[in-house]
């Protein structure tokens, strides 16, 4: 079933949010490295303010760069497999991670201080529609986020390696 198509809030599309995303997403990796995600292992905003959601770092390699990238993304755990979205709070297009994992799947996933190779898959409209309905439950501005663009948010895989 699909979600209705609701208007992305003005506010969001200003030009200061993603340069505030970017400090604020370094700061986590840093403080989450630093104490084992004792610091930045939960996110309490929105949705998850009063139900606080767990937190990865993926380390991915650029598509174009070659260099590594680690960004902090909420995640549910799927028995060995810890599954993340690639919502980019309903924006029209893919976040940049989630481009540099198709091109090169093999990860570093650290979550709290276990830090394992992973290799990643965005999962098909079978498994996605196994894994939405448990990531809405896990977070529930997943859905709000869909309703905001006509792409269906990918739901990626991260599988040892």
């Amino acid at each position: 079933m699909s979600t209705p198509r609701m208007a992305r809030p003005d506010g969001l599309d200003h030009p200061i949010v993603p340069k505030v995303i970017k400090a604020m997403s370094r700061a986590n990796v840093w403080l989450y490295r630093r104490t084992r995600g004792r610091i930045g292992g939960k996110w309490r905003v929105m949705s998850g303010f009063r139900k606080p959601v767990p937190v990865c770092l993926l380390t991915h390699t650029g598509r174009k760069s070659g260099k590594q990238f680690t960004t902090p993304l909420l995640y549910l755990r799927d028995g060995e497999d810890v599954v993340v979205v690639a919502s980019q709070g309903g924006l029209p297009t893919h976040p940049q991670w989630y481009r540099n994992v198709v091109a090169t799947p093999e990860v570093q996933v650290q979550v709290r201080g276990d830090v394992r190779r992973m290799v990643t898959r965005t999962a098909d409209a079978a498994e996605r529609a196994m894994l939405w309905p448990r990531l809405v439950e896990l977070y529930a501005d997943f859905e709000t986020y869909q309703s905001w663009t006509d792409r269906e948010i990918p739901v990626v895989v991260c599988s040892p390696a």
